[in-house]
């Protein structure tokens, strides 16, 4: 491994199976880091064991050993308790999600074989199938007891490690529409990453994954990728084709490569892609900015800027709480302010590609009353889905004058 300072690593946490890799200035490129030394395994199970003699965790290939052949834990299906907030049982003592997840992360990152692995990073890029509000509140919950502030790391789904993984590539590989095939052993999906360039930024958007089944028979198997494929290519230019998952061989698809490779598409296989995606993010956001012309329509989008009319230092102006075009797990704010004439808040709020603005009111019912001026508040703005955002205000009073009732409100809306 060439880096030992300023890393940028990225970590795969998939459903069966993860991945690690790490930014290499000196080739420029992501690279991956085996789980096995002498072997390019890049893959580790999504698993973590309990070694009840050492009194420690291990993970991946180690786990599965050890909860063979010395009597360990065994915790599977790692990535569905992360899903939830059920506490695991491990010898006889309650573990939240993220304390497992933790150590599964610590884990992964011993790989890297670098000494205060935070000290020594520059940013974390965690990727995964999906983002719900409790797997965040998991993954957030374990990056902070593994000492990453927030600045330190990031989270990104599957679709958005896609995006940044095709646009840091050859410009070639991308200047038209990118297809990208899933495969699992019963089944494939396909989505479209298509751009607008009419628009400033260039909008970039990952279409909705169309899916069939495919036989387990290798004749019929290829007969049936080969019409999927005509059916979502048909007669579209594309710059190259992504395929990944488990469940595509060539030695079985050998009239689906033709066709693939029809018009002299490129075509790209491997598993490793969302790794390197998330650590090409990482290199891309913090470093190189290439892709500022560029914005990715994200499912996990806020699409609307919230902001509020105040005064500061005097002065008319606007604050902003939220900016749109951020994932709504990283849209959070909060702020200090002393009411002026009123006994509500009023917030301004404008949605992406809409020139009009909308006040949206929220009364705060039972404020005590105080001279003017001398009511402060603090209020948090926190997205818990990519619609639902949370206000939180608090009366903080003022000073020993007025001191702080302790009242709370809290709405939830949808702008």
């Amino acid at each position: 491994m060439n880096e030992i300072r300023d890393l940028i690593v990225g970590i795969d946490f998939g459903k069966e199976y993860s991945q690690i890799c790490y930014y290499d200035r000196k080739a420029d490129e992501p690279r991956s880091i085996s789980m096995k030394v002498g072997a390019s395994q890049f893959e580790a199970p999504t698993c973590l064991c309990r070694r009840v003699e050492q009194g420690d965790y291990c993970v991946g290939l180690e786990a599965e050993y050890f909860a063979r052949e010395k009597g360990g834990i065994m915790i599977d299906k790692l990535y569905e308790v992360c899903e939830g907030e059920a506490p695991v049982q491990v010898e006889g003592e309650d573990k939240a999600p993220w304390e497992l997840l933790a150590c599964f992360l610590k884990g992964m990152l011993k790989f890297l074989g670098v000494m205060e692995i935070v000290k020594n990073t520059k940013c974390l890029i965690i990727t995964a199938p999906s983002l719900s509000r409790v797997q965040v509140e998991n993954l957030q919950k374990a990056c902070r007891s593994l000492g990453f502030p927030e600045e330190k790391y990031m989270l990104l789904d599957y679709g958005e490690s896609f995006y940044y993984y095709a646009l840091t590539q050859k410009r070639e590989t991308w200047n038209r529409s990118v297809a990208w095939y899933a495969f699992t052993p019963e089944s494939v999906s396909f989505r479209k990453l298509s751009q607008n360039g009419s628009t400033r930024p260039i909008l970039v958007r990952l279409e909705p994954a169309v899916t069939t089944k495919l036989s387990d028979e290798p004749g019929l198997r290829d007969m049936e990728y080969s019409k999927f494929i005509q059916e979502t290519l048909g007669t579209e230019l594309y710059s190259s084709i992504q395929i990944t998952g488990e469940g595509f061989d060539q030695q079985w698809a050998e009239q689906s490569v033709k066709l693939l490779c029809h018009q002299k598409r490129k075509v790209f296989y491997g598993n490793n892609l969302f790794a390197k995606g998330a650590c090409a993010a990482g290199k891309e956001k913090l470093e190189n900015k290439n892709l500022k012309g560029y914005r990715y329509l994200s499912e996990s989008l806020v699409l609307t800027d919230v902001g509020m009319d105040m005064r500061v230092m005097g002065s008319p102006t606007y604050y902003s709480f939220i900016e749109a075009g951020n994932n709504w797990y990283e849209c959070k704010s909060y702020c200090e302010l002393i009411l002026d004439d009123t006994q509500e808040l009023v917030f301004v709020v404008s949605t992406m590609g809409e020139q009009e603005k909308k006040r949206v009111a929220m009364s705060l019912p039972g404020l005590p009353k105080r001279p003017n001026k001398t009511t402060r508040l603090s209020v948090e703005l926190v997205y818990l889905s990519p619609k639902d955002c949370q206000i939180i205000v608090k009366d903080l009073g003022f000073g020993d004058m007025f001191p702080g009732s302790g009242k709370v409100w809290k709405e939830s809306v949808q702008w």
